[in-house]
């Protein structure tokens, strides 16, 4: 990875709302701003805020860009908002069992590749899923690449077989990446991408009780009911502003187990103030943790991310998620 400025993150509730309002993005309920560093370092505001202007925004893109990529990884990505090429690499090949719960690929298994282009380069930065078996020879295609793995982690207590899910990134040439890319997944039995089906499967729980108890509309994808929640707050690292499509988001997937149960599982981001509030809600409302790291090694504001396990009536644990989703400063939903 090219060397990165070594900035402090926004510190004060002034500087942080500042932070937002150059976004064009307001604050979701329930934000703390609190200080990552010391309220009195100015010099720590100025050059984050510097940084800020300065850090180069992706390039806007077409399909047809990302045709070598496609063409090379032999997988057909979406085009989201322009900027951010998202290739599905979810493990639907896998049996994968967590506490008596067949998980579905959706809930947990869905590993990626998002690219986005700079003036300087491309950016890659994805999430592999990985048996234990395979990780070694992932980890070491990944490396002879010059591709970096950023996190090692588990997105599930336990699970039979044992998996593994390897967060990557790099800049470079797309093709050179993609080929990069490519051999680490032929060290893999990920299956090739297959097009989406034609209409969703019924989700069998209360969606509309789900909906009002997250404050947000959920979406059906092969038998899961999802929400993507963005930040309200601009990130970058140090170079780039990274959009929330590159995978910085907060997740939360719901399975119908049957009798409007669900098991859920994702991650929730969030800078470090925000760590320990997520933590106590999700624990007042029951639901486990599984996991606390970073996804990337110089975002700024540093973000660290939480995966959590629960099975329960489905409004039920939407609404225990609700005080910990508010604690993590998310952006407004749109209508």
């Amino acid at each position: 990875m090219s060397p990165r400025s070594h900035i402090k993150p926004v510190v004060g509730t002034a500087a942080a709302l500042l932070l937002v309002a150059s976004s064009g993005l307001l604050a979701g309920c329930g934000t703390d701003a609190k200080s990552d560093a010391s309220a009195g370092d100015t010099h720590g505001v100025a050059d984050h805020m510097a940084e800020h202007d300065q850090a180069q925004q992706p390039m806007q893109t077409t399909a047809a860009d990302w045709k070598p990529v496609a063409g090379t990884l032999g997988r057909t990505g979406t085009l989201m908002k322009g900027t951010v090429y998202h290739v599905v690499l979810a493990r639907k090949d896998l049996k994968v069992t967590t506490q008596g719960v067949a998980i579905k690929p959706g809930l947990s298994l869905g590993g990626y590749a998002n690219f986005a282009k700079y003036h300087d380069g491309t950016m890659l930065m994805g999430d592999l899923v990985v048996t234990e078996t395979e990780l070694p020879k992932v980890t070491d295609a990944l490396q002879a690449a010059g591709i970096e793995q950023t996190a090692l982690h588990k997105h599930l207590l336990q699970q039979t077989p044992a998996i593994w899910w390897t967060h990557i990134h790099a800049m470079g040439d797309p093709v050179k990446l993609a080929k990069g890319l490519k051999s680490a997944l032929d060290a893999t039995a990920i299956p090739p991408a297959s097009p989406p089906p034609a209409t969703q499967p019924p989700i069998a729980l209360d969606t509309t009780g789900i909906d009002k108890a997250l404050g947000r509309k959920g979406a059906a994808d092969g038998g899961i009911y999802k929400f993507t929640i963005a930040r309200a707050n601009t990130i970058t690292d140090g170079t780039h502003v990274l959009p929330p499509a590159l995978g910085l988001t907060t997740g939360i997937n719901f399975q119908p187990l049957g009798g409007n149960k669900a098991a859920i599982n994702g991650d929730f981001v969030m800078t470090a103030p925000e760590v320990q509030k997520v933590i106590q809600a999700l624990r007042k409302g029951n639901i486990d943790i599984v996991e606390l790291h970073n996804h990337a090694l110089n975002d700024q504001p540093r973000l660290f991310y939480l995966h959590y396990w629960a099975t329960a009536d489905g409004v039920t644990l939407a609404k225990a998620l609700r005080p910990a989703l508010d604690a993590t400063n998310p952006a407004v939903p749109t209508a």
